[in-house]
Protein backbone atom coordinates (compact mmCIF):
# COMPACT_ATOMS: atom_id res chain seq x y z
CA UNK A 1 0.00 0.00 0.00
CA UNK A 2 1.50 3.34 -1.09
CA UNK A 3 0.46 6.19 1.23
CA UNK A 4 1.15 9.76 0.12
CA UNK A 5 0.71 12.85 2.28
CA UNK A 6 1.20 16.19 0.55
CA UNK A 7 0.41 19.83 1.15
CA UNK A 8 -2.89 20.62 -0.55
CA UNK A 9 -2.47 23.26 -3.20
CA UNK A 10 -5.19 25.33 -4.85
CA UNK A 11 -5.93 22.40 -7.18
CA UNK A 12 -6.88 20.21 -4.18
CA UNK A 13 -9.06 22.80 -2.45
CA UNK A 14 -12.30 21.31 -3.84
CA UNK A 15 -11.12 17.79 -2.92
CA UNK A 16 -10.62 18.87 0.70
CA UNK A 17 -14.02 20.61 0.69
CA UNK A 18 -15.68 17.41 -0.59
CA UNK A 19 -13.84 15.20 1.90
CA UNK A 20 -14.85 17.65 4.63
CA UNK A 21 -18.51 16.79 3.94
CA UNK A 22 -17.76 13.10 4.64
CA UNK A 23 -15.88 14.07 7.79
CA UNK A 24 -18.73 16.29 8.98
CA UNK A 25 -21.21 13.48 8.24
CA UNK A 26 -19.23 11.09 10.46
CA UNK A 27 -18.91 13.78 13.13
CA UNK A 28 -22.64 14.63 13.11
CA UNK A 29 -23.47 11.59 15.22
CA UNK A 30 -21.21 13.02 17.94
CA UNK A 31 -22.07 16.72 17.76
CA UNK A 32 -25.62 16.66 16.37
CA UNK A 33 -24.88 18.98 13.44
CA UNK A 34 -27.66 19.26 10.84
CA UNK A 35 -27.34 19.82 7.11
CA UNK A 36 -27.86 23.38 5.88
CA UNK A 37 -30.52 24.52 3.41
CA UNK A 38 -28.34 23.24 0.54
CA UNK A 39 -27.97 19.76 2.01
CA UNK A 40 -24.39 20.37 3.13
CA UNK A 41 -22.61 20.62 6.44
CA UNK A 42 -20.12 23.23 5.30
CA UNK A 43 -17.06 24.37 7.19
CA UNK A 44 -16.68 28.03 8.07
CA UNK A 45 -13.43 29.60 6.94
CA UNK A 46 -12.06 26.52 5.18
CA UNK A 47 -10.28 28.88 2.78
CA UNK A 48 -8.09 30.19 5.62
CA UNK A 49 -6.03 27.00 5.37
CA UNK A 50 -4.79 28.26 1.99
CA UNK A 51 -4.84 32.01 2.67
CA UNK A 52 -3.40 32.58 6.16
CA UNK A 53 0.14 32.18 7.40
CA UNK A 54 0.50 29.38 9.92
CA UNK A 55 -2.41 27.43 8.42
CA UNK A 56 -2.04 24.42 6.11
CA UNK A 57 -4.11 21.71 4.48
CA UNK A 58 -2.77 18.26 3.64
CA UNK A 59 -4.28 15.57 1.45
CA UNK A 60 -3.83 11.84 1.93
CA UNK A 61 -3.81 9.34 -0.93
CA UNK A 62 -3.57 5.55 -0.89
CA UNK A 63 -2.39 3.94 -4.12
CA UNK A 64 -3.29 7.15 -5.93
CA UNK A 65 -6.86 7.34 -4.52
CA UNK A 66 -8.13 10.11 -2.23
CA UNK A 67 -8.12 8.79 1.32
CA UNK A 68 -8.35 11.79 3.66
CA UNK A 69 -7.07 15.18 4.76
CA UNK A 70 -5.64 17.10 7.69
CA UNK A 71 -5.88 20.78 8.61
CA UNK A 72 -3.25 22.45 10.76
CA UNK A 73 -2.77 25.86 12.33
CA UNK A 74 -1.01 27.58 15.20
CA UNK A 75 -4.04 28.08 17.46
CA UNK A 76 -2.99 26.20 20.59
CA UNK A 77 -4.16 26.13 24.18
CA UNK A 78 -1.22 24.55 26.05
CA UNK A 79 1.83 26.59 27.05
CA UNK A 80 4.81 25.73 24.87
CA UNK A 81 2.78 24.29 21.99
CA UNK A 82 3.29 25.88 18.58
CA UNK A 83 1.12 23.94 16.09
CA UNK A 84 -2.17 22.04 16.10
CA UNK A 85 -3.76 19.39 13.94
CA UNK A 86 -7.28 20.80 14.11
CA UNK A 87 -9.06 18.41 11.75
CA UNK A 88 -7.94 14.93 10.71
CA UNK A 89 -9.91 12.53 8.55
CA UNK A 90 -9.36 9.15 6.90
CA UNK A 91 -12.19 7.68 4.82
CA UNK A 92 -13.73 4.55 6.32
CA UNK A 93 -12.29 2.19 3.70
CA UNK A 94 -8.76 2.95 4.93
CA UNK A 95 -9.32 3.08 8.68
CA UNK A 96 -7.54 0.49 10.79
CA UNK A 97 -4.91 -0.11 8.10
CA UNK A 98 -2.24 2.27 9.40
CA UNK A 99 -3.10 5.06 6.95
CA UNK A 100 -3.95 7.55 9.69
CA UNK A 101 -0.86 6.66 11.71
CA UNK A 102 1.35 7.09 8.64
CA UNK A 103 -0.29 10.37 7.65
CA UNK A 104 -0.13 11.95 11.11
CA UNK A 105 3.54 10.98 11.50
CA UNK A 106 4.33 12.36 8.03
CA UNK A 107 2.72 15.71 8.85
CA UNK A 108 4.49 16.05 12.19
CA UNK A 109 7.83 15.04 10.68
CA UNK A 110 7.34 17.38 7.71
CA UNK A 111 7.00 20.26 10.16
CA UNK A 112 8.83 19.47 13.42
CA UNK A 113 7.11 21.41 16.19
CA UNK A 114 5.36 21.17 19.52
CA UNK A 115 2.04 19.81 18.29
CA UNK A 116 -1.42 19.65 19.85
CA UNK A 117 -4.36 17.49 18.84
CA UNK A 118 -7.75 18.41 20.35
CA UNK A 119 -10.34 15.65 20.70
CA UNK A 120 -13.96 16.25 21.63
CA UNK A 121 -14.85 14.37 24.80
CA UNK A 122 -17.37 12.11 23.03
CA UNK A 123 -14.93 10.88 20.37
CA UNK A 124 -13.44 7.77 21.97
CA UNK A 125 -12.02 6.46 18.68
CA UNK A 126 -10.03 9.66 18.11
CA UNK A 127 -8.81 9.67 21.70
CA UNK A 128 -7.52 6.10 21.30
CA UNK A 129 -5.96 6.92 17.91
CA UNK A 130 -3.97 9.94 19.16
CA UNK A 131 -2.99 8.23 22.42
CA UNK A 132 -1.61 5.24 20.50
CA UNK A 133 0.18 7.47 17.96
CA UNK A 134 2.04 9.62 20.47
CA UNK A 135 2.81 6.74 22.83
CA UNK A 136 4.33 4.56 20.10
CA UNK A 137 6.24 7.28 18.26
CA UNK A 138 7.26 9.74 20.96
CA UNK A 139 7.08 7.75 24.22
CA UNK A 140 8.94 10.32 26.34
CA UNK A 141 7.83 13.48 24.55
CA UNK A 142 4.06 13.59 24.91
CA UNK A 143 1.34 14.36 27.40
CA UNK A 144 -2.42 14.53 27.59
CA UNK A 145 -4.40 17.16 29.48
CA UNK A 146 -8.16 17.09 30.00
CA UNK A 147 -9.64 20.52 29.34
CA UNK A 148 -13.08 21.59 30.52
CA UNK A 149 -13.25 25.34 30.05
CA UNK A 150 -14.34 27.98 27.54
CA UNK A 151 -11.36 27.15 25.33
CA UNK A 152 -11.92 23.38 24.97
CA UNK A 153 -13.89 20.43 26.38
CA UNK A 154 -12.03 17.15 26.13
CA UNK A 155 -8.54 15.71 25.94
CA UNK A 156 -5.69 17.60 24.30
CA UNK A 157 -2.65 15.58 23.29
CA UNK A 158 0.67 17.39 23.05
CA UNK A 159 3.86 16.03 21.52
CA UNK A 160 7.27 17.51 20.82
CA UNK A 161 8.57 16.34 17.43
CA UNK A 162 11.41 18.90 17.28
CA UNK A 163 14.17 16.83 18.87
Amino acid sequence: MNIEVTLAGQAERLIVRNLMELYQHDFSELDGTDLDEHGQYGYPDLDCFWNHAGHAAYVIKVDGKWAGFALTNQEVCMPGSTHAIVEFFVVRKYRGLGVGQHAAQAIMRHCPARWEMHVIAENDAARRFWQRLVTLNWPDKHRMVLFDNEQWHGPVFAVDTVT
